[in-house]
């Protein structure tokens, strides 16, 4: 049987006769009689009992009824969902975003979910080159990420240029509002994020174009922990601006590196090269152009 026949079967016996359903099915009544002796012979069951005029359930006929309403119900809602997932209504977004985060995001996240309330999310927070493994391997659609990277197999979105900060402890002001590279380069500092990765090789890089050495005592990929110990005067670190803008009420001093040329990281959103995106992705990527680019 397929859910055809099942509605056929539906609709004899709300009618009570086969020409009834017949009308209703817009079918000549031969079909519909050939299509439910089909089911009697593949179910061996007599679904109903005929008179001239009516048609009467059996046991076997009942059963089989209550069954096609819940099939037929499940096949609409099925019908329903895979709209509302493909026009993006209903769907999941899944987005990776980098360790020290976009602070836009919580915004968009809000309108989307005012526009789109059966949308669900998978949100997954890692280092940059691990979040475009994640898409690579379509285990999220969507990332935002700190460049450079390598992007060869990625759709790429600008969306900033971010300035960085040497931040220290409060407790004394060691330089004026805007630091060069050069002035810090004997500050004990403790780098945020993993060796290797992201921000860590930014700041890295950053140093060694222009032939410094800091004085790099380690990293802290806990960034809850690594402003304690700055605030502490254990350490000074360099931390991207989002960071200063969300702890501004930490017991630090923030000071802007000045020449953009120093040290500045590009924020991009990736998704894969030559794939569809589903349309809640979509969605998505033309309300943050709306909300954050364009306005």
């Amino acid at each position: 049987m397929d859910i055809r026949q099942l509605r056929y079967f539906i609709a004899i016996v709300e009618e009570g006769s086969i020409s009834a359903a017949a009308k209703r099915l817009h079918l000549s009544q031969p079909p519909l009689s050939q299509q439910l002796k089909a089911m009697e012979e593949e179910l061996d069951s007599t679904l109903v009992e005929r008179s001239r005029k009516h048609i009467k359930l059996t046991q076997a006929g009942e059963a089989l009824y209550k069954y096609a309403l819940q099939m037929d119900q499940l096949m609409e809602e099925a019908k329903r969902e895979v709209q509302e997932v493909e026009s993006g209504v209903k769907g999941r977004l899944t987005i990776g975003v980098n360790t020290l985060s976009v602070a836009e995001l919580p915004e968009i996240l809000h309108s989307l979910r005012e526009q789109y309330p059966k949308v669900t999310y998978t949100i997954q927070q890692n280092e940059s080159a691990h979040l475009c493994k994640l898409v690579k391997d379509r285990i999220i659609e969507l990332a935002i990420i700190r460049l450079p990277l390598e992007l060869d197999d990625f759709s790429v979105l600008h969306l900033y240029t971010e300035p960085f900060y040497v931040i220290t402890s409060n407790k004394e002001k060691r330089f004026n509002d805007d630091v060069l590279l050069k002035d810090i380069q004997d500050v004990p500092l403790l780098l945020p994020s993993t060796q290797g990765l992201g921000v860590h090789y930014l700041i890295l890089e950053a140093f060694s174009r222009f032939h410094l050495h800091p004085k790099i005592i380690g990293e802290c990929s806990d960034i809850s922990l690594l402003m304690d110990l700055v605030s502490s005067d254990f350490c000074a670190s360099i931390v991207p601006e989002t960071l200063v803008n969300r702890y501004k009420e930490s017991a630090v001093y923030a000071y802007k590196i000045s020449s953009m040329m120093d040290m500045a990281a590009p924020v991009g959103l990736v998704w894969l090269k030559n794939h569809r995106l589903s349309n809640t992705a979509r969605k998505f990527i033309r309300l943050y152009k709306s909300k954050v680019l364009y306005s």
